[in-house]
């Protein structure tokens, strides 16, 4: 499948630095996803915003699956081209009612990547709107350079470090998505989503996807083939899941969490902006 986006939406993404929405499957599709990540929520005594973190995608095959659904992959081959890598993903569920948010910040500030052109594809699995707490960009941030992020370690907020950036609010726009639709952004644009003051949970899945010609600059790291053929070799293979849960994948990804915890990693993100 190619051509999932217009001459006209990659244009809009070029310049303002984000795309939304585009339908990847049906709201019924959708549902089926949210009650699989609340059956792991129900079985587990966790949240996913807890474990399913950095690379959500190790947990199960069936989020491997999702970061390979052919509209979400031709979407983003029609950004990046055909080569496409995915090094992380992350799952977000705010609750009814819930003083929880991301702060205002830069994707490109702690993924360490060269060049900058990784995108990020948002996919809510209940409806994210301007109450339930949607995302919130600022058009054209991506052209700019990294900004410094402080490190505030709020406990409401869903970032592992709390990091944020100040911004002028009158220019953001809202990025609203019924169940089964993504909103794609460029790793440098200026984001961030506020508490959700709904009545729903706001569920939502993130893919970090890069062209393969892309190199890490914090050291060998691992990413995952998505499409295309990597021919340049930047990085080592994720460990695919084999089947729910599986321990070998769920250490790896126990690994990846620590070090981006530890504060030499983050430093070293930081000197790289």
């Amino acid at each position: 499948m190619t051509g999932v986006l217009s001459p006209e939406q990659v244009a809009h993404f070029n310049s303002e630095g984000y795309l939304c929405p585009v339908r990847a499957f049906s709201a019924e599709e959708a549902r089926l996803y949210r009650n699989k990540i609340e059956d792991f929520e129900a079985r587990s005594g966790e949240e996913v915003n807890k474990r399913l973190k950095i690379k959500a995608h190790l947990a199960f095959p069936w989020l491997v699956e999702l970061a390979r659904h052919p509209r979400i992959v031709s979407a983003v081959q029609d950004i990046l081209g055909p080569d496409v890598l995915l090094f992380g993903s992350s799952a977000f569920a705010k609750n009814a009612r819930d003083p929880r948010f991301v702060s205002w910040h830069q994707d490109s500030a702690y993924y360490g990547l060269n060049p900058h052109q990784e995108v990020t594809v948002w996919l809510a699995l209940s409806r994210a709107s301007t109450e339930s707490g949607c995302m919130k960009v600022i058009p054209k941030s991506h052209l700019g350079p990294d900004l410094v992020h402080e490190e505030t370690f709020d406990a409401d907020n869903l970032l592992a470090r709390g990091q944020k950036v100040t911004v002028d609010e009158s220019l953001a726009v809202d990025m609203p998505l019924e169940p089964g639709e993504f909103s794609l952004h460029h790793e440098r644009t200026v984001h961030g989503s506020p508490a959700n003051m709904s009545d729903d949970r706001r569920i939502g899945i993130a893919f970090f996807y890069m062209p393969a010609h892309c190199r890490s600059m914090l050291g060998r790291r691992s990413a995952l083939l998505i499409a295309g053929e990597d021919r340049h070799g930047h990085w080592d293979r994720d460990p695919e899941p084999r089947f729910d849960l599986d321990p070998e994948s769920l250490a790896f990804m126990e690994e990846v969490w620590a070090s981006y915890r530890d504060d030499a990693t983050t430093k070293q993100a930081a000197r790289l902006t």
